[in-house]
This record gives structure tokens, C-alpha cells and sequence, in this order.
């Protein structure tokens, strides 16, 4: 049976609030976590864990589990065909995680599920909020079942759709949509690609990411003039031919999964008002290019539940609002960067051998090739 009263009540049951549910329940707080959906997710989705974000969920007791279920990629390569243009090791990274990880998400929520329950959380479903309202102690939630939930606090992880933003007035502005397209298939792929290394194409045809997933399988993105709602297997393969290695082929066996996207890059206006925070997707979304997303989003997670405990604790809110100004701060570095990728993987067909030679010469520089592994890595942000 759903509380009626809780000191946090968390909207939103992906990594990022589960990750916040972690942290409270962790620090001995009453956490209520609500979800929309009647199960978890079951795709992969995001899929890389960056070495900053593992150090960050140290603290909320998961690297070590996620570390044992996902694969150690040292290096991500930039290339064209078989031809390297960019190297990026991470091995050589002042961290305890020289690596990015790669692991499906539906993985990691279910290792933050598993980490909640053995606090003693859980995670109520289906339960939709449909309206917020706001006092001086606390706010309260109705859900569309007719319930209401009183809060001390109340923690928005449901979304780039999140309704209590949007409830709570929280602005939620950007630039929009890009005018580009996107696939994504996970494949099982016989031979061609290399099992612990990530590859960005770059050809000329237009750019392919191939990742490998612990189960086997890859991980392909490519952005393309038109994609399919469900691509098969006789899609991804052109892909592959036509954007990914030469000299030895990489034969598409199965699609095990697939969908279509377009990016969308947007901020809110605040990260706080009054009783209610934001976090995740709620909070900020933008270009995937990097992988990003996941990561800011747990890395929200584990300092606004800190923030929360604090503030429940002594009843000093201070740390509160700086997770809100600091944390849109790193939102609006992160969004830019992961802009400034996708710009520069998809510049237009003609000066695509340009670029690539640009890089090439670039690629010499070992303070280029260190500076894109800690920007990627978000080492340098510490």
C-alpha cells in the first residue's frame, strides 16, 4: 500500500530515481519512489557509464556490481573504415575507473533496484501524478488512482515530458529539436568489430557508433535521411557496409532490438522551486553524442540525495540550492559539448574529408587526445 506521508517522495523510477531513492535510503531517510510504468524498462537504451559517474556512485554503493556486469572499454577510436583518426585512452585517466563502461540501462536500474530494496525501499506502481500543490513544510502529490502523498520534499526524475516541472512551473526553454535523424539497433554481429574497444565512423556516407554490449552483442547508432520505426537486419548490415570496417566484414546475424530518435537540447530555466527539485531528463536533455545523458543524470542523483539528507537532517537547505545552481551550471557545459559533437560528426557530406584530416593532424597532439578523454570521461569536472 502507497504512504500517505513520506520525507521525500521521488517521481520517477529510471537509474536517476532510483540512484536519488539509493542515496536517502542509504543516509537512513524516508524515501517513496512512484512510477508510471506497471514494470522497468528492458532495453538497453543508454549504455555507457562514464569513470566519473562510477566514482560518484561509489558513494551510494553500486560501482563495484556494475563494474563486475559490464565490459572495461580502455579505448574509444575515431576512425574512417579501417583507417584510426583519433585515438581516446582512458587508461591513463587519474581515476580508480580507467575505463568506460559499457552496460545496457535496463542493467542498471535493476542493480540501483536491487541496491534500494536491500535498503529496504521499493518502488510503487502504476502511479501517475496529476497535480502539486506547495505549503511552507512540504507539498503534496495527487496521483490519477485518487491518492495523495504528503512530502517533505518532492524529487522530479520522470522525464523530458516531467510532468511536476511542469506542475511546478519550472521552465523547461532550449533551442529545440534538431533537424537530424536517428537508428539505433543492437545487433549480433559475426566478426568485423572488436569486442572491447568503442568505434565512431566517421565516412563519408555519414558516421556509425559501434559499441559493444556485455551480452555479445553491439550497439549501433547512425544518423540517416530517414529512420525506420523497426530496423532489421538487412538495415543494419547496409549501415555497416557502407559506414564501418573494410577489410574484414562484419555480418549482421540478428537484430535484437531498435528504435528511432531526434535530439532534443533544452535546460529548465531552475532546478528548484521551493519544495520541489528536478534531476535527470527532467531537468535537462540533449544530443546522445558521448553519452552524456545517463551519466549527468546519476551524477544529479547522488548530490541532490546527499543535499536532501542534509537538509532533512539539520534543516539547512543551502546544499540545496547550490545542487540547483551548480548542477544547471554543468547541465548547460554538458549540453554544449555534446552539441559540438553531434555538429562535428555531422557536417555536411562535402567536407567530410576535411574534417577527417583536420582530426588526423589533431590526433598528433597528446594534450587533444587528453583533453577529449577527460572531457568525455567528465574527469576534468570533478
Amino acid at each position: 500500500m502507497i504512504p500517505e506521508r513520506t520525507e521525500v517522495l521521488v517521481v520517477g523510477a529510471g537509474p536517476v530515481g532510483l540512484a536519488v531513492a539509493v542515496s536517502l535510503a542509504g543516509a537512513g531517510r524516508q524515501v517513496t519512489v512512484v512510477d508510471r510504468q506497471a514494470a522497468g524498462a528492458n532495453t538497453s537504451r543508454a549504455s555507457v557509464v562514464h569513470p566519473r559517474t562510477l566514482e560518484m556512485l561509489e558513494r551510494i554503493g553500486v560501482s563495484e556490481r556494475l563494474t563486475e556486469l559490464g565490459i572495461h572499454v580502455e579505448q574509444f577510436n575515431i576512425a574512417d573504415g579501417d583507417r584510426t583518426l583519433v585515438p581516446v585512452r582512458f587508461d591513463k585517466l587519474p581515476t580508480a575507473y580507467p575505463y568506460v563502461l559499457m552496460i545496457p540501462q535496463s542493467v542498471t536500474e535493476q542493480v540501483l533496484l536491487d541496491r534500494l530494496t536491500e535498503l529496504g525501499g521499493t518502488v510503487h506502481r502504476p502511479y501517475v501524478a496529476a497535480g502539486v500543490r506547495q505549503s511552507a513544510d512540504g507539498a503534496e502529490v495527487s496521483l490519477e488512482s485518487g491518492e495523495v502523498i504528503k512530502a517533505q520534499y518532492v524529487v522530479a526524475a520522470d522525464g523530458m515530458h516531467s510532468s511536476i516541472r511542469d506542475l511546478a512551473g519550472l521552465g523547461f526553454t532550449g533551442d529545440g529539436t534538431l533537424p537530424l535523424n536517428f537508428t539505433l539497433a543492437d545487433v549480433k554481429v559475426e566478426g568485423g568489430l572488436p569486442e572491447e574497444e568503442v568505434l565512431l565512423y566517421f565516412s563519408k556516407v555519414g558516421i556509425l557508433v559501434a559499441a559493444p554490449l556485455p551480452d555479445g552483442s553491439f550497439r549501433l547508432v547512425a544518423e540517416v535521411e530517414e529512420a525506420p520505426e523497426q530496423p532489421d537486419v538487412e538495415y543494419a548490415q547496409r549501415l555497416l557496409d557502407s559506414r564501418g570496417p573494410k577489410e574484414r566484414r562484419a555480418r549482421v546475424a540478428e537484430v535484437i532490438w531498435g528504435s528511432r530518435f531526434r535530439i532534443h537540447e533544452r535546460v529548465a530555466d531552475r532546478y528548484r522551486e521551493g519544495r520541489i527539485l528536478l534531476a535527470g531528463d527532467a531537468a535537462h536533455t540533449h544530443s546522445p553524442a558521448g553519452g552524456q545523458g545517463m551519466n549527468l543524470g546519476l551524477r544529479d542523483a547522488v548530490t541532490l540525495g546527499e543535499a536532501l539528507a542534509i537538509a532533512l537532517a539539520t534543516g539547512d537547505e543551502s546544499k540545496l540550492d547550490e545542487y540547483a545552481t551548480a548542477g544547471r551550471a554543468e547541465a548547460v557545459r554538458v549540453v554544449a559539448l555534446a552539441h559540438r559533437l553531434t555538429r562535428l560528426a555531422t557536417v555536411p557530406a562535402a567536407i567530410r574529408p576535411a574534417r577527417n584530416a583536420v582530426l588526423r593532424l589533431l590526433a598528433n597532439l597528446p594534450t587533444f587526445r587528453r583533453g577529449l578523454a577527460e572531457q568525455l570521461a567528465a574527469i576534468g569536472h570533478r
